[in-house]
């Protein structure tokens, strides 16, 4: 499996490029599009989709750019749809910015799979950083957007935000996996499942 990341643009998000065969995924283009664009060339994939884990601005901000530039489709969560087109819910608004963008072209639920170069990307809805927050699974491998960081959680105080649906996200659909798989979230360090049932506060209370 090929995988490259960013960690620039807004609150310097993480901006994953994955795939194997020739084929692969952005996951949260928050890097400026010319970057991201620069790490597709250098992986050699062709990308299929630009798969949001939700839709906030520091998430989101470079995927018109991207969708004009490549063939792939935007994919998200339905009950995050709302999030791309209003500036008060992605939370552009904060900084002063009426930032919209172009609908999702497809929707995901949970437990979904694609199946992108030979990899399966499993789809796991965890409501509460956003409603239609998700992490996705490759293998050994599991992306956590906002939802699960090393040793924290995602914030909740923002639009349509729920504390005790995160908490009983990550308790329910992400502590059950196994210790060894590795966890790469949308900002800061990688960490494991096994690190993160030991250390973090928030699932340990």
């Amino acid at each position: 499996m090929i995988l490259e990341y960013l960690t620039t643009g807004m609150f310097s998000s993480n901006c994953y490029v994955v795939g194997d065969n020739g084929e692969g995924v952005i996951i949260d283009p928050g890097a400026n599009y010319t970057e991201i664009l620069e790490l597709v060339e250098k992986s050699g994939l062709k990308i299929k989709y630009i798969i949001l884990t939700h839709g906030h601005i520091d998430h989101i901000c470079s995927v018109d750019e991207l969708r004009s530039k490549i063939d792939a489709k935007v994919i998200m969560h339905q009950d995050d749809s709302e999030f791309l087109t209003n500036s008060l819910f992605n939370g552009a608004f904060m900084m002063g910015r009426n930032n919209a963008f172009n609908p999702a072209d497809e929707f995901v639920k949970d437990k979904d799979v694609l199946s992108v170069g030979g990899l399966i990307f499993e789809i796991i809805h965890t409501p509460g950083h956003t409603p239609g927050c998700i992490c996705i699974k490759v293998g050994n491998t599991l992306f956590t957007g906002d939802t699960l960081f090393k040793t924290s959680i995602g914030r909740t105080d923002l639009a349509k935000g729920d504390y005790g649906a995160i908490i009983d996200s990550i308790k329910t659909k992400l502590m059950n996996l196994d210790n060894e798989v590795i966890v790469y979230p949308g900002h800061g360090d990688s960490t494991t499942i096994g690190f993160e049932k030991r250390h973090n506060p928030f699932i340990n209370m």
